[in-house]
């Protein structure tokens, strides 16, 4: 019995070949782009003043081919369309342009503009970005509570230490929290914070500078690396992804071919047949 072939994904319907043209892509890419400029555009009131209700008419109208193209995606991909996590968020920030601004979601209005994001699920690089900061956020979250360990203790060691002379800085331990907040910034933190400290207390330095070589140099390269190595990790598995896709097709034109090579050989047996069976006398 020959060996079963791999399972493969059904072809493409036309349909959603069509969406997934360049040219639809494109499309949209385009209006979305239009319409971050017209959200912007509608902030101004001399732009209002000017040109509102084109703008609005044409804002509208962009909305009204983003409905239609989630549209005919959810037709496209049926069942398939809710299991992607892009496709989820493109219908969601469509969704929230059509709730009525209006009462207690006046508030909505100001979100319209989510639906430029929409260029994340349409630019494939983007879209590699945005998977590999997410694939990240475990090791971020380790990161957090270390650093957020560390910020503790010095804060209330700060307190301790300069909270009676300095109380707006470190009075208090959210106070000190912040203020230590400040410093790993690298903003002000030596002349504005540091050396008015040390007018009081010299050795100040052998506490902020430890500090900021902890929260600033370490912890936060840390982070870099983390997201570094998830992006990579991701770029390699969608890597993997594709390759193991063009394989998967591969393997299925090969089947292919092979059918169709022995049903050749089959009529071409079949022929050979026909050919050496004698003839009827006189024909």
């Amino acid at each position: 019995m020959p060996p079963s072939l791999p399972r493969t994904a059904p072809p493409p319907t036309r349909l959603q070949s069509w969406l997934a043209s360049p040219l639809v892509q494109n499309s949209i890419l385009t209006l979305i782009i239009i319409n971050a400029v017209i959200l912007g555009l509608e902030t101004s009131p001399a732009a209002m003043q000017a040109w509102g209700p084109a703008l609005l008419a044409l804002d509208k109208a962009i909305l009204a081919v983003f409905v239609v193209e989630i549209v005919l995606r959810v037709v496209a991909h049926r069942g398939a369309f809710f299991r992607d996590p892009w496709s989820v968020f493109d219908l969601s920030v469509v969704a929230i342009a059509l709730v009525p601004a209006s009462g207690p979601f006046a508030v909505l209005r100001a979100l319209r503009v989510l639906r430029v994001l929409r260029i994340l699920t349409i630019v494939p690089s983007m879209r590699r970005v945005v998977g590999g900061l997410l694939a990240a956020i475990p090791g971020l979250g380790s990161i957090a509570v270390v650093l957020g360990l560390i910020f503790y203790v010095f804060a209330v060691i700060a307190t301790n230490l300069f909270g009676a002379d300095f109380p707006d800085w470190f009075g208090t331990l959210g106070g000190s929290l912040y203020t230590l907040f400040q410093v790993m910034t690298l903003e002000s933190w030596s002349m504005g914070i540091v050396r008015p400290v040390m007018e009081l207390y010299p050795y100040a330095w052998a506490f902020f500078i430890p500090f900021i070589l902890l929260a600033t140099f370490t912890m936060l390269n840390l982070f870099i690396g983390v997201i570094v190595s998830a992006m990579q990790s991701f770029t390699d598995a969608d890597k993997a992804e594709t390759i193991a896709a063009v394989e998967d097709a591969r393997e299925h034109i090969e089947a292919d071919l092979h059918s169709e090579v022995r049903a050749l050989r089959s009529e071409i047996a079949e022929l050979r047949t026909l050919l050496r069976q004698p003839r009827p006398y006189g024909n």
